[in-house]
């Protein structure tokens, strides 16, 4: 077994890594590498392999990091099986849909510009009909269960407790009569978060690919998120602001739409209205409905007293673009919701663009911003920010919210890899984190016992 690192080495974005197994070319993973525009148009563009030659995809979930560049696989020729679980596809048909269109308006943006100017115009990435194309190919697994992926290679699914459907993948495979197992944590989730179960241990492997976003970083607890929610909210209701919430439009917004509402029902927040402007978002949430299998049981015992927690009355859907845009004549003190989380595109641009300059409001971060994003400038508290072309002084209040993080921070890693027996596992590799924070949690991992711990570069190969 051979190992390439491809994508979300000694970086978060572009998950991707290429498997040699028995002759077979598996790839895990096939996410949009995301951050200078320039270096991610040539990044995603091309495919540091020949797409027709990989003979299966195994997705972790469906975050566009992670499931983002697929259409693009298959526009190049990639014709074989993408397996994911049942939630992980259903999401995946909405997600990378809204990708393509997305894709689709950039080029048309930008081939405006490039008319004026003589220039031959671009294509897009991929479009919605490259999209849906790519649904054709997923094949649906169910977590627990052992599946061929090829002769003499099985995988299982175990849920690694991210976001709905996420899973981490053990994958065996048997050459000359000799047994050699791998596992790829995907994305980890964190202990007692609302909605989806806690992530469970995918048994023992002889060598682990483990995510390290937050590597010698610490997330506030679960159990401060609700003190911390009220008071901001509080604060900015007494100056007649709104809240402005970047949230990303699946797992962020479904888990802070269900803490809200616990706070509304127990009489804990101010009755204010909430808006969810993102049409991918209430896709999302349409699908989290299909899915309670995926649930914990604080949240059936929730839904068995109150019925839909993602409905409640003082929460209204914004659909149309034109509903959106009357969003920015509201007066009264609101909350709105919206994508991207990264704040690199969709309708919370807008958003900011009307409202940073006012000091009453407060933008709201509660997830990961990559270098080089306007969310992560936001973060930062910079006065001086770059919204759609234009130039905004920044007078709002910036709160930054960790612990509504879906990634597992320093101690949760430490916890998850510790399940593995260390007699058993020969090497762990770090990827999915900035170098200080894959070094940070390299010396956690040496003091708990751990020796051969590995950070690879993009395109470095591993012999097994």
């Amino acid at each position: 077994m051979t190992i390439e690192f491809l994508g979300a080495a000694r970086t978060v974005t572009g998950s991707m890594h290429l498997l040699h197994i028995n002759g077979y070319r598996i790839l895990l993973d096939c996410g949009l590498f995301q951050g200078r525009r320039a270096e991610a148009n040539e990044r995603n563009k091309s495919f540091p392999f020949d797409p027709k030659s990989i003979d299966a995809v195994i997705l972790s979930h469906a975050h566009i990091d992670h499931s983002g560049n697929l259409p693009n696989l298959v526009k190049q020729g990639y014709n074989g099986p993408i397996y994911s679980t049942p939630a992980t596809k259903d999401l995946c048909e909405i997600m990378l849909a809204d990708s393509g269109y997305l894709h689709e308006k950039d080029a048309e943006y930008l081939n405006k510009k490039r008319r004026k100017n003589y220039e031959p115009p671009i294509e897009p990435l991929y479009t919605v009909d490259d999209a849906v194309k790519t649904l054709e190919y997923f094949r649906e697994i169910s977590y627990e269960k052992s599946f061929d992926v090829l002769r003499n290679v099985t995988a299982k699914f175990t849920d690694a407790g991210h976001i709905l459907g996420s899973a981490s993948i053990r994958i065996a495979s048997k050459e000359n009569g000799m047994m050699q197992t791998l596992g790829f944590s995907g994305d980890i989730g964190r202990w007692n978060m609302p909605i989806i179960r806690d992530p469970l241990h995918m048994g023992n492997v002889d060598a682990l690919i483990v995510e390290s976003t937050y590597g010698g970083k610490l997330h506030d607890p679960p159990d401060d998120m609700e003190k911390h929610l009220i008071a901001d909210l509080e604060r900015t209701i007494s100056r007649g602001g709104k809240v402005l919430v970047p949230a990303f439009s699946v797992g962020r917004t479904q888990d802070l739409v269900y803490s809200l509402h616990k706070l509304f029902d127990e009489g804990r927040l101010p009755r204010i209205p909430i808006y969810i402007d993102s049409p991918l978002a209430i896709n999302a949430t349409e699908i989290f409905k299909k899915h309670p299998e995926c649930f914990d049981e604080e949240t059936f015992k929730h839904i068995d007293q109150h019925h839909d927690p993602f409905g409640f009355k003082q929460l209204r859907y914004v659909r149309t673009a034109e509903e959106s845009k009357q969003l920015n004549d509201k007066k009264e003190p609101c909350m709105i919701i919206s994508a991207s989380g990264m704040c690199e595109a969709g309708r919370i641009l807008h958003h900011l663009a009307n409202n940073i300059q006012d000091p009453r409001n407060t933008v709201m971060m509660v997830g990961y911003c990559a270098e080089h994003t306007l969310g992560k400038r936001l973060i930062d508290r910079e006065e001086e920010v770059n919204i759609l072309g234009g130039t905004y002084m920044r007078k709002a209040e910036v709160v930054v919210h960790n612990s509504f993080s879906a990634h597992a921070d320093n101690d949760d890693l430490l916890k998850y890899i510790n399940r593995f027996d260390k007699r058993h596992l020969q090497i762990i590799f770090l990827v999915h984190g900035e170098i200080e924070r894959s070094t940070s949690l390299q010396n956690g991992l040496k003091e708990t016992g751990f020796t051969d711990i590995v950070i690879p570069v993009r395109e470095q190969k591993v012999d097994l």
